[in-house]
């Protein structure tokens, strides 16, 4: 049975790492898949779901506008559809989330979303909140704050490494902009 799954965490969790491997194990037994990654996303190759440990593949983009539904059912002919795969899964939509459902429940496809689940203010992304309602099942990949801690938060830093605590939800970056943090460490950054 088809199932919408949320794979979240804080940055530097493997959520791409984990993604590739999914793709591959399919892949290796010969079954299509869909990956699908933000276009917003520019840290890496446009078009590509990368890895922080250096691996990478192909991907189709998808924005605020793209209809996951017809995206899917306008799959080229041939071999059906085995597994979706998501990264950035924070961007989509609530009603592409929606969708996601949809295509699980209807086309009987499995998808698997990944994303980080809040913002730098601690506040719940559009397609986090949607996946967090609608998936059958909720994954958590772990990562660790500097204290040993498990990191369940994420700090937005300027270019002098000091914690911002304003701005667009939406600010693409990687380790230079972002730290993964316990929930005690970035209510400490957050007060300062």
């Amino acid at each position: 049975m088809a199932k919408l799954y949320f794979y979240y965490s804080a940055m530097n969790a493997g959520k791409s790492t984990v993604l590739l491997q999914s793709a591959h194990n399919y892949q290796e037994r010969g079954m299509k898949v869909l990956l699908l990654t933000a276009s917003i996303d520019d840290r890496f190759e446009t078009g590509q779901i990368a890895s922080r440990i250096g691996i990478s593949a192909d991907a189709s983009l998808f924005d605020n506008h793209t209809d996951l539904m017809s995206l899917v059912e306008n799959e080229p002919n041939g071999q059906p559809l085995s597994c979706i795969l998501i990264d950035e899964a924070q961007f989509l939509t609530k009603q592409q989330v929606y969708d996601l459902s949809e295509i699980v429940d209807t086309l009987h496809i499995p998808v698997l979303a990944f994303g980080i689940r809040t913002d730098f203010q601690g506040e719940l992304f559009e397609g986090s909140q949607a996946l967090l309602a609608w998936s059958d099942k909720l994954i958590e990949l772990k990562t660790v704050c500097h204290c040993g801690s498990k990191a369940t938060m994420v700090i937005r830093l300027n270019a002098e490494g000091i914690p911002v605590k304003e701005g667009a939800q939406v600010e693409i970056g990687g380790n230079d902009r972002y730290l993964s943090v316990c929930r005690k460490h970035f209510k400490e950054a957050v007060r300062e």
